[in-house]
């Protein structure tokens, strides 16, 4: 009976132990991934307001009443229609609350796209503006929420935009 060497059996269990750290190491990289994704979301000391149903940015801008403090309007400067992967000027115009920032962060509302957040800068006019961009969708129409944060000494306050994006057929 022919036993194998034991250099053998080093060299044959190498690329099996190789395969299980890059197994191990992409789980954790995942957990990790999911981990961070979660602090970021966190949303739990915001107060949210919700933009009336008859509200379409496609068409002009929302604007959200932040119950005593004031409200907030939204303001998504497309050619037409929202579409995926086209710039999309934003504009945010906040009264009735001293604004430190303000960030927009676009969410799927019944599909988890990823976080895509686009902070605001104030500008001498008084409002806040940017630039975002919706993401691109495998579905042929995909529901949005335009989640607007405010951050104010008093707290954090937030406004609901919801919208759908319907993918253009060449």
């Amino acid at each position: 009976m022919n036993l194998p060497s034991l250099p053998s059996l080093r060299s044959s269990g190498l690329p099996t132990l190789r395969l299980l750290a890059v197994a191990t190491l992409v789980a954790l990289s995942t957990a990790l991934w999911y981990l961070v994704s979660h602090q970021l979301r966190d949303e739990s000391d915001i107060r949210w307001f919700s933009a009336p149903p008859n509200c379409d940015l496609h068409r002009a801008p929302c604007t959200v009443t932040l119950g005593e403090h004031g409200f907030l309007e939204l303001t998504a400067m497309a050619d037409g229609r929202i579409q995926a992967l086209e710039p999309l000027p934003l504009t945010v115009a906040v009264e009735g609350v001293e604004a430190r920032s303000v960030r927009v962060d676009l969410v799927g509302r019944d599909m988890d796209m990823g976080l895509h957040r686009f902070p605001l800068e104030w500008q001498a006019d008084g409002r806040f503006h940017g630039e975002g961009q919706v993401p691109i969708c495998t579905e042929a129409r995909m529901d949005w929420q335009a989640r607007v944060v405010v951050e104010t000494s008093d707290g954090r306050l937030g406004g609901r935009f919801d919208f759908t994006v319907e993918r253009s057929t060449p």
